[in-house]
This record gives C-alpha cells, sequence and structure tokens, in this order.
C-alpha cells in the first residue's frame, strides 16, 4: 500500500502549494459532481428564482457513504438530486424512490450540532416547506405531463426541448428529471459569497461536523497511528461519472465473497482521513497531468506537488501559445555531439525539438536529486472495480536519467503537424515539421496495428512500453517487427500515416539496438546520413531512396501525380531486394531520358550517388536475396531526408526539414 501512503503525503504536501482556486485540492469529506439546477434562497428560506445549469461541476459536503454510492440511499448532507432533497418528488410521480426523509434527518443533525452553519440552517428550513418540484415546475425549470407528473421525454416537435432536457443523461431516450442535482445559492445580507459550494466557511463546518462522528478508532496502516477507520472509499476517480473503485467496500449482508477473516480490519485498517486526502490527491493528480487512454490512466508525480513529465505523453502536446522565439534567442540552440552536430536553428521542427528538451530540463531543474517520485496506472475490467496495474517508486535523479535515456536511443525525424498562427483574421495553417524526439506511445500503437487498433491493444501497448521508457527496459522486439512491417507498405493507409509510420519504426530500431538484450548485440545507429556504412541493409535503403527521388521528380517535370515505382515496390523490395531492385532500375530508365532534357544536373548527381552506393557493396552480399532487416529504413529514410533541404530548385517544391550533416566516419 505505499502508493497511498505516497498520495496521501502529496496531499499534505500539495495543500502548501500557492495555487488558483480552480487548481487547489479538494477538501476532505467532500466530492466532485455535476450540477444541473441552482435554486436561490433567502436567509430564511424563501424561494426567490431557480436556473438550468449547463456543465457546471462543483464541490459539495458528502459523507463516507454517499462519496462512495453507487446504488441504494445514501443522502449528501446538503446538495443532492431531487429523489432526496424534494418532499414532493413521489407526488409528482417520481420514477425512483424517494429518500428525503433520510436526507432531512442528516442534514437536520448537522444544523442542531455545534458545527452548523447558517447557510445550511437556511436550506434545511427550505426543503422543509415540501415545494421544492412545486416551485421549480412555476419557474418552469421542470415540466409535467397531462396528469402532472414529470414528463420523461419531450415530445413537441413544434417547440425546443427545456434546457433541462438537454443537461440530464437519457436511457432508453427517456430521462428523469429526479435525477437532476440541486446546488443551493443562499443570499444573506452583507454577504456577497451566496454559492453555498464556494463557502469555505461552510465547508470546514462539515469537515469538523464529519471528524467528530467518524466510524469506529483503530490503528492505521498508512499513518501508523490509532485513528477512526474508513469502511467505505472513495470513488469517482477518473471523472465525476466514475463508479469504480480502487478499494472496495466491505460487505455486511448479501455477501458475495467470504475471505479468510471475519472482520475488514482484521486484514487491513485505513484510516478515514488517510483514505479520503489519498483518494483527493490522485483525482487531483489525474486532471492536472494524468494521461487517460480510455479507461486506463497513466500519473506521474513529485511528492512536493511539483509537475512532471509524464513518460508516455506526447512530446509536442504543448499549449497554442507556446513561443518559439524563446528558442530561437536562446544561446543554447544548438544541438549537443550526441545528437551528430546538426545545425537545426533555422528550422521550425528542430526549433521545436530543443524547446522540448529545455522544458525537461526546466523540470528537472526544479526538484532536488533525491525527491521522490511515483509513477502509477490505473485500469478497470468492470464499472464498479479498478485495479493499480503498475507503480513505480523512484528518486527524481533516477527518473529523468532513465527519461533522457528514451530520448537519446529512441529519437528520430518524426512526422508532426503544426498549427502556424496567421494575422488576426486569417485561418491558421498547418505545416509539416520533422522534429528529432521518440515517437509517443498512442502514435507507436497506431503504427503498429493500423486500422486493426482496438482499446485492449492499444492499453496493452502503453503497458509494455512504460517500463522501458520509465525503467530504462528493452524494448519488446514483437513491436518494433510490427511497426517495421508496415512501414515497409506505402499502400497501408494515407500518405501522411505511412511518412509517420516509417519515423516511427526507425526510432524503434535504433531505440531496440542500443538497448539489445545481448550486449555483443547492440550497436549505435546515427540519425546522420552515414555514406560511409557498407552494411546491405542500410546500403540497399539507400538505393530505394535514390531511385524514389529520381522517379518524383521526372513525374512532376511531366505533369503527373501517381506513386513511384519504389513506393509501389517498398514491400516487395523489403522482402527481395535483388530481384526486385532489377525491375526498380528497369522502370527507372525511361525517367531518367526524361530528366537528361530537363534536370540534367539533378540527374547526374543521382547518379553519382548511385554508383557511389553500389561501390560500397559487397558483390556477394548484393546478390543475397534474402529479406532485409528494419536497418534497410534506417538508410533510406537519412538518404530521404538530405533530400527535403538539398533538392535543387528545379524540383520547385518547399522543404520541410533543415537538412542534417553527412555522416562521414563509421
Amino acid at each position: 500500500m505505499s502508493w497511498m501512503q505516497r498520495l496521501y503525503q502529496t496531499y499534505e504536501e500539495g495543500g502548501r502549494l500557492d495555487l488558483a482556486e480552480d487548481e487547489r485540492l479538494m477538501p476532505i469529506s467532500h466530492t466532485l459532481q455535476n450540477a444541473h439546477i441552482n435554486i436561490v434562497i433567502d436567509q430564511d428560506g424563501h424561494f426567490k428564482r431557480a436556473k438550468v445549469l449547463k456543465k457546471t461541476q462543483i464541490i459539495l459536503p458528502a459523507t463516507e457513504s454517499s462519496a462512495g454510492r453507487s446504488s441504494g440511499e445514501a443522502a449528501h448532507p446538503l446538495a443532492d438530486k431531487l429523489q432526496y432533497v424534494a418532499q414532493d418528488y413521489a407526488a409528482y410521480g417520481g420514477r425512483k424512490h424517494a429518500y428525503f426523509v433520510g436526507y432531512q434527518e442528516q442534514l437536520k443533525k448537522w444544523c442542531d450540532s455545534e458545527f452548523t452553519h447558517p447557510q445550511a440552517r437556511s436550506v434545511l428550513a427550505y426543503v422543509s416547506q415540501g415545494t421544492v418540484i412545486k416551485d421549480l415546475v412555476a419557474a418552469g425549470i421542470l415540466h409535467l405531463d397531462a396528469d402532472n407528473k414529470l414528463l420523461n421525454r419531450w415530445l413537441n416537435d413544434n417547440l425546443p426541448a427545456p434546457d433541462i432536457f438537454g443537461v440530464l443523461p437519457k436511457e432508453a431516450g427517456e430521462l428523469d428529471q429526479g435525477s437532476a442535482l440541486v446546488c443551493w445559492s443562499v443570499e444573506r445580507k452583507n454577504d456577497p459569497n451566496s454559492d453555498t459550494w464556494k463557502d469555505q466557511s461552510l465547508q470546514q463546518s462539515w469537515i469538523e461536523y464529519e471528524a467528530a462522528h467518524g466510524g469506529e478508532a483503530g490503528f492505521c496502516y498508512i499513518s501508523g497511528g490509532i485513528t477512526p477507520l474508513a469502511t467505505n472509499h472513495p470513488a469517482k476517480l477518473r471523472h465525476t461519472g466514475d463508479k469504480a473503485k480502487l478499494i472496495s467496500s466491505n460487505d455486511s449482508s448479501g455477501f458475495t465473497f467470504r475471505g479468510k477473516f471475519l472482520e475488514s480490519t482484521q486484514a487491513t485498517g485505513i484510516g478515514f482521513e488517510v483514505t479520503q486526502k489519498a483518494h483527493n490527491a490522485l483525482r487531483w493528480l489525474i486532471s492536472r497531468q494524468g494521461v487517460k487512454n480510455g479507461d486506463q490512466v497513466i500519473v506521474a508525480w513529485a511528492i512536493s506537488g511539483k509537475k512532471i513529465p509524464n513518460p508516455v505523453a506526447d512530446p509536442f502536446d504543448f499549449d497554442d501559445d507556446d513561443d518559439l522565439s524563446v528558442i530561437e534567442a536562446s544561446p543554447d540552440n544548438q544541438v549537443d555531439e550526441k545528437t551528430d552536430n546538426l545545425n537545426l536553428s533555422n528550422d521550425l521542427g528542430q526549433r521545436v525539438a530543443l524547446k522540448l528538451k529545455l522544458k525537461i530540463k526546466g523540470y528537472q531543474q526544479a526538484l532536488d536529486k533525491t525527491e521522490q517520485l511515483s509513477i502509477m496506472v490505473i485500469d478497470s475490467a468492470t464499472p464498479g472495480r479498478m485495479g493499480v496495474t503498475y507503480y513505480q517508486e523512484c528518486l527524481s535523479e533516477a527518473y529523468f536519467s532513465n527519461l533522457n535515456a528514451w530520448y537519446e536511443n529512441f529519437s528520430w525525424y518524426q512526422r508532426y503537424s503544426k498549427e502556424i498562427l496567421q494575422p488576426t483574421g486569417k485561418k491558421p495553417k498547418s505545416q509539416v515539421i520533422w522534429p528529432i524526439s521518440p515517437p509517443a506511445p498512442y502514435v507507436i500503437a497506431q503504427a503498429a496495428y493500423g486500422k486493426t487498433l482496438t482499446d485492449t491493444l492499444k492499453k496493452n501497448i502503453y503497458a509494455r512500453i512504460l517500463p522501458c521508457i520509465a525503467e530504462g527496459c528493452a524494448f519488446p522486439i514483437d513491436v518494433v517487427n510490427l511497426c517495421v512491417a508496415r512501414a515497409c507498405n506505402p499502400n497501408s493507409g494515407e500518405h501522411w500515416e505511412w511518412e509517420r509510420n516509417v519515423g516511427v519504426a526507425c526510432a524503434l530500431y535504433r531505440g531496440y539496438f542500443s538497448r539489445h538484450p545481448k550486449l555483443e548485440s547492440r550497436r549505435n545507429f546515427s540519425m546522420a546520413l552515414d555514406i560511409t556504412n557498407q552494411s546491405r541493409d542500410y546500403l540497399y535503403g539507400r538505393l530505394l531512396a535514390v531511385a524514389e527521388e529520381i522517379e518524383h521528380l521526372a513525374l512532376i517535370v511531366g505533369g503527373e501525380k501517381r506513386s513511384t515505382t519504389a513506393e509501389r515496390f517498398m514491400q516487395q523490395f523489403a522482402d527481395r531486394p535483388f530481384s526486385t531492385w532489377r525491375n526498380i532500375e528497369l522502370a527507372l530508365r525511361p525517367y531518367m531520358e526524361r530528366l537528361r532534357n530537363n534536370r540534367a544536373g539533378f540527374l547526374n548527381n543521382r547518379q553519382k550517388e548511385l554508383t557511389d552506393i553500389m561501390n560500397l557493396f559487397d558483390a556477394e552480399k548484393f546478390s543475397d536475396d534474402k529479406k532485409l532487416t528494419g536497418e534497410f529504413l534506417l538508410g533510406y529514410h537519412c538518404q530521404k531526408m538530405t533530400y527535403r533541404k538539398t533538392k535543387s530548385e528545379e524540383a520547385n517544391e518547399p522543404t520541410d526539414v533543415e537538412s542534417p550533416a553527412i555522416n562521414t566516419t563509421n
């Protein structure tokens, strides 16, 4: 249960942070819910007005039972659904059980205690009149049918549906107006803060009341002290409708499971305050810095509450207001020697990549080397049960060392589309950039499975990749092979998808061999074009890129728009390079003749490249027709990336990326 102890500590530390009101941790004994109706009353409990709320989340007081309720009666002490707060709910044909008696009794106990609050007393005075539904109908908030019962669907096609019908969930096309959650505003003289859900004195009043009426005391395994123990644990961790719990409630009747103990406390005991704070901290972390993948959530945090980069987040998921000019002006606007000495200062893609590097460095500098970090993955197999599928603790120095190693080992040119802001009134333009970075896990999943990707497969990819990023583990070879196979098939999707897939496959192949399980098999592949590399697979990749470049320009000169022979034969070329190359070479001849008359200089340069590449081949290896490995994609992509900047002006195409330097050493 160390994860709960860390979350409890995070809550205590997070409370000391200077945050905006909407970013603060939620107080204990409270829960977050969507409110649908706001009723305004005066201090004497008289109805004044009401309105429908759209997409409004409020923090409301909750009991231990109501915070984790999924079915049955468990009233919130102040704000709750109409079936709880309206005494006349049943009289107007309410479809669900009416729980007003329990709600009123609980609210009265609070108001009669030493922890009473004037706003709570005003609400009690109003609901005790038993006219909540009647008042809301008169105010035009709720709507009745001909039998004076609450409508469950709007049947008048000639009139727009009332607002309340647009905010409540529907089942089989019907809704229950009684499921609308009501929040209260109490207008009092000389009190500008009428909204009860924003009143901190009211929140503190309920916290003190709940603490004084806590459960049976016992030993808390998290805090190590004797304290009132929790019998029910919070839900709604991922969103307000989330009913799954990390710690299930103990059965007291209708047992579904009998374990080895007679009492739940014989297994473990967790203090009420501890579980409230731990779950509130996790809810806060998820909303603040978690990455959601369906029901799966990945969150990484520092115990101090300071933000750290999430290991599975998209590296380029920046805010729209990120200012790239800061990078241009930076004296560090130069990539180090480990990134192949590329001069990247004038290219947008590389400025974005550098910004990412500096951003991570900023995170690291804000933390002490020995600061405790945690990484946690939660997922639910059923609507009511949630589990911790991954948990890891580490020091900040080790975490950032592993994160930097991921960026170092698995970086390659990645295809991204960046929105470029235009002068006022003009639509932003989309520009393709090729920053050097590792691919995001969701991009890896798409590159590996394409259209066959399911939520289950995506979760599996995240679960398998996370240890590679956070712990420095070796990368799964089957995922590498899937990505390489799809990258070798330009017809596996749209052209932009294939370009993205090639970048992903190169990154994973390069990273896999930098961490190969066998030390003797480890290799460090350069991101720059290596014109001295004599590997058969690498050279075949370069040949394919040159052939594609020749035909591509010839098609432009001839005014044709279609795939090149190299692209169409790429998958076959990867399986049988020697025999396929002869077909590609023969198909190139008419295009070379076309360029000889129109782009002679360009053609001479490409023919020289073909000759230089052929001279590097070992004759016996060249005639070997066995399947190529993923290294051929490295040679292919490196060769293509050099053309993005160095294309002849006659090609008349815009460049996406600054030309990488050519590596002339092994």
